[in-house]
């Protein structure tokens, strides 16, 4: 069985044209939060893997990853997008 192709119903953004939502599990909220982490003991210590969180799921993403030891870095969305890309 074929599954549905988003750009197989009209109005339906591609998936480039989409807007970043929260990773948390289920949620489909816009994102607001990038969360910069990183485990120790698979990346070496400049590696960055992100989250996006909205509002509501940031607390609790975040303290997922810092009780882990894996969180290094909460910013806005904004914020991470305007900075320069990492050589």
């Amino acid at each position: 069985m074929n599954s549905p192709d988003s750009a197989a119903f009209p109005g339906s953004p591609a998936p480039s044209d989409a807007a970043p939502v929260c990773s948390a599990k289920g949620c489909r909220a816009a994102a607001v939060w990038v969360l910069a982490w990183n485990n120790p003991k698979l990346h070496t210590p400049e590696r960055r893997k992100t989250w996006l969180a909205c509002d509501e799921h940031r607390e609790h993403l975040s303290s997922f990853l810092d009780v882990r030891g894996f969180l290094r870095d909460v910013v806005t969305l904004a914020e991470w997008e305007s900075r320069p890309p990492s050589a």
